[in-house]
Parts: structure tokens; sequence; C-alpha cells
């Protein structure tokens, strides 16, 4: 019987000019392709964005807007991202990423900005898509992990023995979130490895709508001023929903 390391699957990451996925754009992006008994296969795409990078942005992923300058046009290269990814899905071939929401959110931004077919549109009929995203797993399997940012990429995948040199590049973060699921599934393969694609699909959406609904507690009624937290809205009951953050930045 095959396990999850064994079987071909996919990983994408993208960098980005800020934190908001309703608002920012790709800079680069990446999609790993492992395991089937065949060659690791790495895609990239450096993006020109078509609007300034700022500092912090840059401090992350080390592009500078000179070098965001030579990259694809946007329309162009969203276009083959979207597509290759729709291929891989439409294959069956599970897709990982670490806290997916946010890179599936600011791609469909960028489709819908563009004018380009949404992943829905590229994927007509498939409603239980094989996606598997190792943050929101991490934190259902593993709900006592103590000290504040332990859950982001890079502190995720040391506790699951993942180690990379070159951290906050696309391809290296997708290659991490692959790694951080296979130890996953090696991990806890009695509660994960018995569901298909469908309920695990289903059970991620249940496990994350339980997962935002204690960060907003933890907004509403622990949260210092400096951790986001503000009494004032504490008291009228009027915090906002909190939008996916990069890398899982959750409290």
């Amino acid at each position: 019987m095959s396990t999850f390391a064994d079987i071909r699957k996919g990983a994408f990451d993208t960098e980005t000019t800020g934190p908001n996925p309703l608002e920012d754009r790709i800079v680069t992006a990446a999609l790993v392709v492992r395991g089937g008994g065949r060659d690791d296969k790495v895609m990239s795409w450096l993006i020109n964005p078509g609007v300034p990078i700022p500092e912090e942005a840059t401090e992350v992923h080390g592009i500078t807007n000179e070098q965001a300058s030579q990259g694809a046009d946007p329309k162009e290269a969203l276009d083959d991202i979207a597509g290759n990814l729709a291929a891989a899905l439409r294959y069956g071939m599970p897709l990982i990423a670490f806290n997916l929401s946010f890179d599936w959110t600011v791609l469909a931004c960028e489709l819908a900005r563009h004018g380009l077919p949404s992943m829905a549109e590229r994927l007509p009929g498939l409603t239980a898509l094989p996606l598997v995203d190792p943050h929101v797993i991490d934190k259902q399997v593993d709900k006592y992990v103590k000290g504040t940012g332990m859950r982001k990429l890079q502190p995720t995948a040391e506790r699951y023995g993942v180690t990379l040199e070159d951290w906050h590049t696309a391809e290296a973060d997708a290659y991490a979130a692959l790694l951080i699921a296979e130890a996953q599934f090696t991990k806890y393969a009695r509660q994960l490895g018995r569901m298909g694609p469908q309920q695990l699909f289903a059970a991620q959406k249940a496990w994350r709508a339980e997962q935002q609904a204690g960060l907003q507690q933890w907004f509403r009624t622990k949260a210092t001023e400096e951790q986001g937290g503000d009494p004032k809205k504490v008291i009228d009951g009027s915090w906002p929903l909190i939008p996916a953050q990069r890398n899982g930045g959750e409290a």
C-alpha cells in the first residue's frame, strides 16, 4: 500500500508585495512536484507585479524592484501558474501549501485583477479538491505548541525535522511545506491516512473554521494592544474577521 510520501504530489508557494492577499501582488511563485518514483520537478516564476515592492517585503523574500522589473508579464505568468496548478488537480495530485488560504486567495485575486479564468472555472465539476494545508493540520494534531510565532513555517518545519538552508524563496518554502506534510502523514498516519481526498478537504475546512473562531476569541479576550487587541473593540464586540496572513501569521 502506497504511503503519502510515496505518491506523486505537488506543493506551491507565493512571495508577494505584502501580507494582504486581497490587495498585494505576487512577485515570485513556485510549484514543486515530488514522489511517485520519478524525479522531482520544480517550476518557478519571477513576476513584474506592476507596483513598487515595499522594503519590508524585500527583506523577507529578497526580491528588489530592479529584479522584479525583469520579471514576466503578470497576466502571462499568472495564467501559467494557474494552468499548472489546475492540471495537477485534474490529475488528482494532492496539492500542498502552508497556510494555503493565503496563497489560494492571493492567486484568486490576481486572476480576477487580470481578467483571467478563476481556479473554479479551470476545474469545472471538482468541488472537493485534494488540497493539503500542513499549517491547519499542525494546529489540529498538536494543539498545544507554546511560544509566539512557533506556528510559522520555519519553526513548524523544525518541529517535524525538516531543515533547509535557504528560507523564504518560493521554491524553498514550497519544498518545506511538502516535507512537513509528508512528516505529518507519517507521524499521524492513523488519523490522516484513513481519509480520502474528499474527507480530508472537508475536515480541513472544518478545522480551519474552528481555529479561526478560536483566534477571534483570543483577540477579543486575551490579546494585548501590542498583540493586536483593542479594548474598545473587545467591549463592543465589533472586532473584524482577521484575513489570512503570510506564512501562518496567526498568534
